[in-house]
């Protein structure tokens, strides 16, 4: 038989190994990964304790982002605010409110009684890691603050504008804490108030920033700087 001169064997292996899916030096042939964070890393979008069930939390260099897109004013005022110009835990549907929606999602193993009350479950609150197994010891926070949003922008908006930021189940707005925290957060900005537990720094700060930037609401400067320093804590 006719042996191949060398160059033609080399050809030969090679249409060998393309016919077989493969590529030369056993290099993989798929196309390259995203450049993505690892898994681990909250920078990444990664839940830590208590983010469970809080949608929409950007990554921290989208946050960083729309952080440097804020526009900065000073508090506006208090003047004509009520709560109940952002009429809240609206009906959700199958007897549920925007309350045990929330309460539904954050939690593991829940149990809801026939009129969708969480009767069971474990839950774990983002800002002092607290485990929870009674959902009347939790509250449902507005990651941005009812008052808050006044201050920022929301005064100028239609009731019905007020009534979807208070019931946002897209956005990380809505979160189950434990009351004891919410109440103490009050409606005090990042530049005021911080979680108890440093590590829901990230998180609470990509939070708070996505939704002070999808409502176009503004931030003082002190909030920005804190909001910054809070973005310096996730994984890089």
């Amino acid at each position: 038989m006719r042996r191949l001169p060398r160059w033609g064997r080399g050809a030969a292996l090679l249409v060998v190994l393309v016919v077989a899916g493969c590529s030369p030096e056993g290099e993989d042939s798929a196309p390259p990964a995203e450049d993505k964070p690892p898994a681990s890393s909250p920078a990444g979008g990664d839940r830590v304790a208590g983010e469970k069930g809080l949608p929409g939390v950007p990554s921290a260099r989208k946050a960083r982002h729309q952080l440097s897109e804020l526009k900065v004013a000073p508090h506006g005022s208090m003047s004509g605010y009520s709560r109940a110009g952002f009429p809240h835990w609206s009906a959700q549907g199958d007897r549920c409110d925007t309350r045990e929606k929330v309460l539904s999602r954050s939690g593991t193993d829940v149990e809801r009684d026939a009129e969708c009350r969480a009767v069971s479950g474990r839950w774990t609150s983002l800002y002092d890691g607290e485990k929870v197994t009674d959902a009347s010891e939790l509250d449902i926070d507005h990651m941005v603050p009812l008052a808050n949003a006044w201050r920022s922008g929301a005064d100028a908006w239609p009731q019905n504008k007020r009534e979807a930021f208070a019931n946002d189940l897209t956005h990380p707005q809505l979160l189950a804490v434990t009351a004891s925290t919410n109440r103490t957060k009050g409606d005090q900005g990042p530049e005021e108030w911080q979680p108890p537990a440093k590590s829901s720094w990230c998180t609470y700060a990509r939070a708070w920033t996505a939704v002070k930037a999808t409502y176009e609401l503004t931030a003082t400067r002190a909030e920005k700087k804190e909001l910054g320093d809070m973005l310096d804590t996730c994984d890089r």
